[in-house]
């Protein structure tokens, strides 16, 4: 296993396609919360259904925090800053996502992601 560990929501398209082109150019154990045991993690599956969550040196992130972490991993260091330094805009606009799967800017934002994905 590698050594950042990414628990996400499997059956979510933009949750697949964002870990796909976050793995692109960064080494991560990406995990269903669906079919993992996330005791191993102190984690549950009400929890895992309201956000991603990344552990990685013992540390767990979630959510808008987790996205940033993964973002300056990657090597996206302006975006994870603008996320870190959005604060409380940053979480609230990782949660609509979270909440608006279907609605149009995250379908279209899957699409985008999955043409880059290729």
């Amino acid at each position: 296993m590698s050594q950042i560990t990414v628990i996400f929501d499997g059956q979510c398209d933009f949750c697949q396609q964002s870990v796909t082109w976050i793995q692109h150019k960064l080494p991560i154990t990406a995990l269903p919360y669906q079919s993992s045991d996330l005791s191993l993690f102190n984690l549950t599956p009400e929890q895992c259904a309201k956000q991603v969550y990344v552990i990685s040196d013992g540390i767990t992130y979630g959510g808008a925090d987790a996205i940033a972490f993964l973002l300056d991993q990657r090597g996206n260091k302006i975006q994870s800053g603008l996320i870190r330094a959005s604060g409380a805009i940053g979480r609230a606009s990782y949660r609509w996502i979270a909440h608006h799967r279907k609605s149009w800017p995250v379908r279209l934002a899957t699409k985008v992601l999955t043409f880059l994905n290729r």
